[in-house]
């Protein structure tokens, strides 16, 4: 099961940076990043991505490499009861910061500290991408949901028509976002990944820009016209050839 759970990485795209062979080492880096104040996404991304779960105030939320905590506070706006982890104590201090009532703690998602049922939904935003062992993660994830509830999870697409494909086609070579490990895969690639490790797919998303949900953010756009163009583009985009795939997952069977 290991050795497939390998074959399977090995036909993804990898970019892995120099020194990065442990859970430490990769801590270590995101610290930096986040007091760098990077890694962090528009609030109209973090409010569609909740919104995808319908979620049901009173309820139990996961937010598995939390970063900066900006989708916490969205969870937790409606209503639902929202807890973090990340593998960086800076990131989990400001998350703390942001929410100051929030549970945030530090740890690694391949070995998640939280009992078997523990949550109504989990949300892995753009991160299992950047595990040592990813099948671990998605293992976790499995174990610790409920048997009723769903995982939200966002992964970077190989072949992006306006992500990967056109960078390659300007730069001669794939995206390197600068994280300490990167892995791009096709949709097929990452279902099943996540089927094979005990998860089951029954919606996927595509992703390439949010709709401008804030005044903020519909701001930005306004100073950045070609960036809401990509947002008309979307229904447009085949699902195969988009830039991110959210998949909503369930317990399997």
């Amino acid at each position: 099961m290991l050795d497939e759970q390998e074959r399977l990485l090995a036909q993804m795209v990898e970019i892995r940076h120099p020194m990065v062979d442990s859970v430490e080492a990769s801590g270590a880096i995101y610290d930096d990043l986040h007091a760098e104040g990077y890694l962090r996404q528009h609030e109209s991304f973090y409010k569609w991505l909740v919104s995808l779960l319908h979620p049901e105030s009173g309820q139990s939320l996961l937010d598995v490499s939390c970063g900066q905590g900006s989708l916490l506070k969205f969870a937790r706006a409606t209503g639902l009861r929202a807890v973090g982890l990340d593998i960086s104590p800076i990131a989990a201090r400001q998350a703390r910061a942001l929410l100051s009532s929030a549970t945030v703690g530090v740890g690694d998602a391949e070995c998640l500290p939280y009992a078997d049922s523990s949550f109504d939904y989990i949300m892995n935003i753009g991160s299992i991408e950047h595990y040592l062992q990813p099948y671990r993660a998605v293992r976790e994830i499995r174990r610790v949901l409920k048997p009723t509830g769903t995982a939200c999870i966002l992964l970077p697409n190989t072949f992006g028509l306006l992500g990967n494909i056109l960078y390659v086609w300007r730069n001669g070579d794939v995206f390197d976002d600068g994280q300490p490990l990167q892995r791009y895969g096709t949709l097929q690639q990452w279902q099943t990944l996540l089927e094979s490790n005990g998860l089951c797919v029954f919606r996927t998303h595509k992703y390439e820009r949010a709709w401008p949900r804030t005044w903020r953010d519909l701001k930005w756009y306004a100073m950045r016209p070609y960036k809401f163009l990509r947002v008309f583009l979307t229904p447009f985009i085949p699902v195969n050839l988009s830039s991110f795939f959210v998949f909503l997952c369930r317990r399997a069977a």
